[in-house]
């Protein structure tokens, strides 16, 4: 939608978005065959079916947010808050937008993807933590040494993406918690020298940064619904 809307041609998915994309429309297609089997009397295939079609939305809109964050960060030439010409505080504008609303769906996605995994390996997180996040999740499966393929797999995974994970974390955090994360920027700079211009944040890093978070969530995903559509086949069901 958004790159329509940039004036540029829809996404050909490929490489880990189309492995972890088409992993879960393989699972759908798992569920609604059982659900045609079985009538799904506890509609219990019915909820992870809608969960899974949440999570294949949720990441084509994580992944175009990311892109319209580099689309209007390329406008941006000046290196400075007070040099910003009126054309390019607008594109700031909109770079911020969208790059603050993907390193949101990060999280989002993956703290979604939890609630899956939770509910569907009986992890019971609930009674370690009323409101668990993904992390919360990950540390159950090691507690409880259930499935341990898979929670090895997630784990390198996490441990893999540590230092980009760990700036986006920080950013969602004072984003949500505290003050907008380009004004704590500021007031940083501030700090160091009140007279000094405010130099503009590093937005190529970011936009790095934001990159390797999506290929965490991408590979996050792949690796949790590979492991359950094999299970599955392992059971008998098949697409």
């Amino acid at each position: 939608m958004l790159r329509i809307l940039l004036g540029e041609e829809p996404r050909l998915n490929h490489g880990l978005m189309e492995d972890a994309i088409e992993t879960m429309v393989t699972t759908t297609q798992l569920l609604q065959k059982e659900m045609d089997k079985n009538q799904d009397p506890t509609h219990d295939f019915r909820k992870l079916e809608i969960w899974t079609r949440g999570l294949i939305v949720s990441l084509d809109e994580l992944e175009q947010s990311c892109f319209a964050a580099g689309h209007f960060r390329k406008s941006i030439k000046a290196g400075y808050v007070d040099e910003l010409s009126i054309q390019e505080q607008g594109e700031y504008g909109r770079y911020v937008y969208f790059y603050k609303n993907a390193f949101i769906r990060v999280f989002s996605i993956l703290d979604k993807l939890g609630t899956v995994l939770n509910d569907l390996y009986d992890l019971n997180t609930s009674k370690v933590k009323a409101h668990f996040s993904y992390f919360t999740v990950l540390r159950q499966f090691k507690y409880l040494k259930t499935h341990e393929d898979l929670s090895r797999e997630l784990e390198a995974i996490k441990d893999s993406y540590r230092n980009p994970m760990s700036v986006l974390r920080k950013r969602r955090n004072a984003e949500v918690h505290y003050m907008n994360s380009e004004m704590q920027d500021d007031l940083w700079q501030r700090h160091k020298g009140l007279n000094d211009k405010v130099e503009l944040e590093d937005l190529d890093q970011h936009l790095d940064d934001l990159k390797q978070g999506l290929d965490m969530v991408c590979k996050t995903l792949a690796a949790s619904y590979h492991y359950t559509n094999k299970l599955w086949s392992e059971r008998g069901m098949k697409a």
